[in-house]
């Protein structure tokens, strides 16, 4: 047996028992309700909806990553293009299943739709969530048509589904991909606003608009959803890109990756100066708070989430290496640095959502704490599991990478 069979098969066995784990887990929430979770009357909201946030901001940042090709015609990241519509498909429903563990009554989820609050922030969120996730299935059977009919002319159970997809077309004439990019193009434009202003924006307005948590009462905490999000998107994409391109055997595209990271520290920057302002804007007001919100992020039972995670890792250790001269030209380095990142931005979204909780609202209530219990955690693993799951049956299924591309071994 070949090593990468036998990596394969034991990524599969990972994958799928971190999923019995987590399905044991969900089970378990269902049977005896938010009980088994370390959620209290004084910290209603935990790991899960800073899951949430973090998937639904990766969904948005590798949305928006995949317009530099198909809207504004980057062709430089063309090969990470569908990658990125399949990260954010299979990221909005990873966060959709976050949100739904988190419902005190999941059985009536569907009640956002049936009765409609014309004033609700999170109704027309769940409007806008369904329209997002139909143009990013849309995008990403548009990208992929022609591939699709190419697979399809061969044989195999991957033949056979692109058969079914393409619904028996054989149209791969230059009018024919003339009107797909078209429509790419379309439907990366209108996504682009309700992406921002609808998906992520509106998440942010879930949080900024409650006044009685000083710390999420500001207008920066939208923008901020936004730049992290594409922070974290760049880096998941670098590094998927990389790790799939060499288990598949075939060349690294140094120049590209070398140019995601240039991108990537970028956005850092940006991301930790608005942070920075955040917590200064936040400080200078005196509202006792929000200073008692800072603090317990600062020196907190917590707070090494902030200094070592958020921070070190997430901030300094990545910056180091993209600024290194030796080390920002190793694809090694760079992918580390972005698997930092990630893990930065997660700490970003749990300093968002846990603390402003734990500090009570006025002074005499008592102060809440708050950590994930087993239930909590091992639920948040099976749920990862199953988007990495579904990510890789999907790039095993479908033409993720041209057929081009698999035939020059790039």
């Amino acid at each position: 047996m070949k090593n990468s069979e036998r990596l394969t098969k034991a990524w599969y066995g990972v994958l799928v028992l971190l999923m019995a784990l987590g399905g044991w887990a969900i089970i378990e929430r269902i049977r005896v309700g938010l009980v088994a979770t370390n959620l209290t009357s004084e910290t209603t909201w935990g790991a899960w909806v800073a899951f949430y946030i973090f998937f639904v901001g990766l969904s948005v940042g590798t949305f928006l990553l995949s317009t530099m090709f198909y809207v504004f015609k980057i062709e430089h990241y063309e090969k990470i293009g569908r990658d990125a519509l399949l990260v954010s498909i299979i990221s909005m429903v990873v966060a959709l299943c976050f949100i739904l563990l988190d419902l005190g009554r999941m059985e009536r989820f569907w009640h956002t739709f049936r009765y409609w609050n014309f004033t609700s922030m999170l109704a027309w969120e769940v409007r806008f969530y369904v329209i997002y996730i139909g143009l990013l299935i849309a995008e990403l059977y548009l990208s992929m048509r022609q591939d699709l009919i190419r697979v399809a002319k061969g044989t195999g159970w991957q033949a056979a589904l692109a058969r079914f997809l393409t619904f028996g077309s054989t149209d791969l004439s230059e009018e024919s991909k003339k009107r797909d990019h078209k429509w790419l193009k379309i439907l990366g434009s209108i996504g682009i606003p309700i992406a921002i202003f609808g998906v992520l924006g509106g998440e942010g307005m879930l949080f900024a608009g409650v006044k009685a948590r000083p710390f999420w009462n500001s207008g920066l905490l939208p923008v901020i959803l936004v730049v992290s999000a594409l922070v974290a998107s760049i880096a998941l994409l670098l590094v998927f890109y990389v790790i799939r391109t060499k288990l598949m055997g075939r060349e690294v595209d140094k120049e590209m990756v070398k140019s995601l990271a240039g991108l990537l520290a970028f956005f850092l920057l940006i991301e930790a100066g608005m942070e920075f302002f955040e917590f200064f804007v936040g400080a200078y007001g005196l509202q006792d708070t929000e200073l008692a919100t800072i603090e317990t992020i600062f020196q907190g039972p917590f707070s090494w989430l902030f200094w070592g995670i958020q921070i070190f890792l997430g901030v300094v250790v990545p910056l180091f290496i993209f600024f290194n001269p030796r080390l920002k030209e190793s694809v090694n380095a760079i992918t580390l640095a972005a698997i930092l990142v990630v893990i930065g931005i997660l700490g970003v979204r749990f300093n968002i959502v846990v603390p402003p909780l734990i500090v009570p609202v006025l002074q005499g209530l008592p102060w809440g704490y708050y950590y994930p219990s087993p239930v909590e955690w091992l639920s948040s693993l099976g749920i990862v599991a199953f988007g990495l799951f579904l990510y890789t049956v999907a790039i095993k299924a479908l033409p993720i990478d041209t057929v081009e591309e698999l035939r020059e071994g790039k």
